[in-house]
C-alpha cells in the first residue's frame, strides 16, 4: 500500500516514496512494515525463491523486530543514520511455520536459517546477523543500501 512521503527533521532520515506491507510472497509480517519499494521487492523475491521453498512451503508468517525509524546505526550516539530511518532495512526475528512452528534467529540459528541468511546476500545490499557484529544476535538485517560495491554479508 502506498502511503504518503515520510519526511523528518533529522537530515538523512525520511521516504520518498514509503510503502506499507502487510505480507510478502504470501507470507504475512507480524506487524505492517513501513519501508520503500527497494526492500519490499526484494524481501518478497527472497521470501519467494529462498525461504518458502526451504520451510517446504509451510512458512506463513515472519516477525518484524524493526523498520522504518529515525535512529543512527545501532542506536550509537553520533553514528550515522541507519538504513531504517531512509525506509530500506528490515530486521526480522522469527519465522512462524503452518504448523504452529516458531524458529527465532536467536534460539534456532540451525543450519536452515544459516543458509537462508547466507542466500540474502544475493538479494540484498547488507545482511547482518548472528556472529556479524554484536548487535545482530537475535535477528537478520536486511537493507537495500545505496552505497556502492558489492553487497556486504557478515
Amino acid at each position: 500500500e502506498e502511503i504518503a512521503r515520510i519526511t523528518s527533521k533529522v537530515k538523512g532520515c525520511g521516504v520518498e516514496d514509503p510503502v506499507r506491507v502487510t505480507s510478502v510472497a504470501g507470507v504475512r509480517l507480524s506487524q505492517a512494515a513501513t519501508v520503500d519499494c527497494s526492500i519490499a521487492k526484494a524481501l518478497n523475491a527472497w521470501v519467494d525463491d529462498v525461504a518458502q521453498p526451504a520451510f517446504d512451503g509451510q512458512l506463513v508468517e515472519m516477525q518484524v523486530a524493526a523498520h522504518y525509524i529515525c535512529r543512527s546505526r545501532n542506536n550509537v550516539k553520533g553514528a550515522k543514520v541507519s538504513e531504517h530511518g531512509r525506509g530500506r532495512a528490515l530486521d526480522i526475528s522469527a519465522f512462524i511455520l503452518s504448523n504452529g512452528k516458531v524458529l527465532t534467529v536467536q534460539s534456532d540459528f540451525n543450519r536452515l536459517l544459516r543458509r537462508i541468511y547466507k542466500a540474502g546476500c544475493s538479494y540484498f545490499r547488507t545482511t547482518l546477523g548472528p556472529g556479524s557484529d554484536g548487535y545482530h544476535e537475535d535477528h537478520f538485517h536486511f537493507d537495500t543500501s545505496a552505497r556502492s560495491g558489492g553487497a556486504y554479508c557478515r
